[in-house]
């Protein structure tokens, strides 16, 4: 894929809307975030990170999804504190082992190269959990959707949860309300839900939507809410057994642009994901979302940047908690 990469940096430039706040209070937290917090510790941090997503953007169309992927199975496990990146050492299991992430989860190394760099410019400064957050708004920019101010001064957590990874993760087969509950337990709301919902970008394997296409309640049948004609083009390359990694594109229209082409798809029943048809089909209020996305980006893009600033606020570590690792996949007292 031939990108130009001064395109693409200029790109990262560009805010769709206003910004979206100047100090942002984090969910379940004492400790104020705000975009200006490495503005004189680390002035070139978010230019780092922006120049070194573009790079592996023009090298790899799939990690901006990947990227965002990341961000969000971090938030929803202990907060946004960057567990998900610790490798499994001493006493720490790592959530990578977890069923959401194992074979699934990308990007590490992205992360890893991002952080190696911040060290260089201004050791022990800019945390791995920043860095996620702000690799997510970068990733969706560059890929043509909404910009946002990214509210910074997260640290890192000292520990992982497995359990929490397992549990908390919102399953491609989870029922509308599990999701929901899923969702507000973190303190965010049904609108959230629809928004940051949107696989408008990505790749799905064909074990998340198997149970689809042959027996969706058990009974032997397939899920009649999926398009038949969708399903059958994707039996063919997604059989009852085997192939289990075969990737499938979540946006069969647009699958490298971010934009509302998923919530559309929604409407012809063609979500590749269960979680996603549900959006559509299992609630009124999130059907009417559905509608308004589908049928007006704008509104979309503005609420998708309002609810990741909130998702990037849940529970972060602040102020004297955690650390700021100088290596992303392991602790500091690990070395």
């Amino acid at each position: 894929m031939a990108v130009s990469l001064n395109i693409l940096i200029a790109a990262l430039s560009l805010v769709a809307f206003s910004p979206l706040c100047l100090c942002s209070k984090a969910y379940g937290s004492g400790g104020y975030l705000f975009p200006q917090f490495y503005d004189h510790s680390c002035p070139k941090a978010q230019e780092i990170v922006q120049s070194i997503v573009a790079k592996a953007f023009a090298r790899d169309p799939r990690m901006p999804a990947s990227l965002l992927r990341l961000h969000f199975h971090d938030c929803f496990v202990k907060g946004c504190d960057a567990s998900l990146l610790l490798d499994s050492s001493g006493t720490i299991i790592s959530e990578k082992r977890s069923n959401p992430n194992r074979n699934s989860a990308r990007g590490f190394e992205l992360i890893e190269e991002i952080k190696h760099a911040l060290e260089q410019e201004c050791p022990e400064t800019v945390s791995c959990a920043d860095i996620l957050a702000l690799a997510a708004r970068d990733s969706t920019v560059i890929t043509g959707g909404p910009s946002w101010e990214v509210p910074l001064g997260r640290r890192d957590a000292r520990g992982a949860s497995l359990s929490g990874s397992n549990n908390d993760i919102p399953a491609p087969n989870n029922t509308f309300q599990t999701i929901l509950t899923k969702f507000m337990r973190q303190g965010l709301n049904l609108v959230d839900l629809v928004s940051l919902s949107s696989h408008t970008i990505g790749n799905s394997r064909c074990t998340s939507f198997r149970q689809r296409l042959y027996n969706q309640s058990g009974n032997g049948q397939p899920d009649l809410t999926l398009n038949q004609y969708y399903a059958s083009v994707l039996r063919k390359q997604c059989p009852r057994s085997g192939g289990d990694q075969k990737l499938f594109v979540l946006d069969f229209v647009t699958p490298f642009k971010f934009d509302n082409h998923y919530f559309k798809n929604l409407i012809t029943y063609k979500g590749l994901l269960s979680s996603d048809e549900i959006l559509f089909t299992n609630n009124r209020e999130s059907k009417e979302l559905v509608e308004l996305y589908a049928e007006n980006q704008e509104a979309f893009f503005e609420q998708f940047a309002k609810s990741m600033v909130k998702m990037g606020n849940i529970s972060p570590l602040t102020g004297v908690r955690g650390e700021i690792r100088r290596i992303c996949r392991r602790v500091n007292h690990a070395y």
